[in-house]
């Protein structure tokens, strides 16, 4: 059965994905799979961009979002008159004719990724792009066998194919799905999740100079497990993919200087600013 494995370390942001769902689907009836995407109010592939942390240390991240085609769909469950059925490749199709005036489905989808269109009365969704995979004709490519926003992505980020290849079975292993306590066994896993991060630089307020070489540790007070990095030449240290809503004990040692310490709780991406270290007394 088919599966999706986005790899975010490679997402870029630059939107092909989203772009690629509506060129393939705006203005396209697809029987039986799906009738045209609206061009506005829906986004049935969607990338969200998440700015993180403060000025000056801020990092820029992407989440590309779509349908999960779950194995325990909550909406087949939700649905009438067999209006949503799972696919023997293992993609979840909303039947066009039989789901009209089923807004109830919108609801049923705990990842919020079914819309409702107003002016054919029927929910909609990523298809999975059907078409293709069933070697309909596309508009754009008719050689193509994947998704439209898997042939579109530029860095390898999207990847589509089957879960009994090797080579995805060890992708899968390595991936996390999103909200996994809704228990619904989706079928899109992600790779490289950002975790949270505590950053700062340290400085010596009397030169009025970066201190580079500087060893900063955070610990997590959770599990007792303990990072470690070296400062830049401009002071700099980051620690990234930390747990959230933890406390962490940051200390911070440069040859020469008076180690501090502070307590870091982490409910949100950290800057702790610049940090004054003073020369020990000779």
């Amino acid at each position: 059965m088919k599966v999706f494995v986005l790899d975010l370390s490679l997402c870029n942001g630059c939107y092909n994905c989203q772009i690629a769902c509506k060129d393939e689907h705006v203005g396209n009836d697809w029987p039986p799979y799906s009738l045209s995407e609206p061009d506005v109010g829906q986004f049935w592939f969607k990338v969200s961009q998440k700015d993180r942390g403060q000025v000056p240390k801020v990092r820029v991240s992407y989440l590309p979002t779509l349908c999960n085609h779950c194995d325990d769909a909550p909406c087949m469950k939700a649905a009438t008159n067999g209006a949503i059925y799972k696919r023997p490749d293992g993609m979840v199709i909303i039947d066009p004719v039989l789901s009209v005036g089923q807004k109830q489905l919108v609801a049923a989808c705990p990842y919020g990724a079914i819309y409702w269109n107003e002016n054919l009365n029927i929910p909609q969704k990523c298809t999975a792009c059907a078409e293709i995979l069933d070697n309909a004709s596309s508009q754009t490519d008719p050689g193509l066998t994947v998704p439209h926003c898997v042939d579109l992505c530029p860095t390898d980020c999207l990847k589509f194919g089957d879960d009994t290849d090797p080579a995805f079975q060890a992708l899968i292993a390595q991936g996390q799905v999103l909200n996994p306590e809704y228990g619904t066994k989706p079928r899109v896993y992600y790779l490289n999740m950002p975790g949270m991060f505590i950053a700062g630089a340290i400085y010596d307020p009397v030169a009025d100079e970066c201190l580079e070489g500087g060893t900063v540790t955070a610990t997590d007070l959770t599990t007792g497990e303990t990072h470690a990095t070296t400062t830049d030449n401009y002071g700099d240290f980051w620690f990234e993919h930390l747990v959230g809503n933890r406390s962490y004990e940051v200390s911070i040692n440069a040859s020469g200087y008076t180690p501090r310490k502070m307590m870091v709780f982490l409910n949100e991406d950290k800057n702790v600013g610049d940090i004054a270290l003073l020369a020990e007394s000779p």
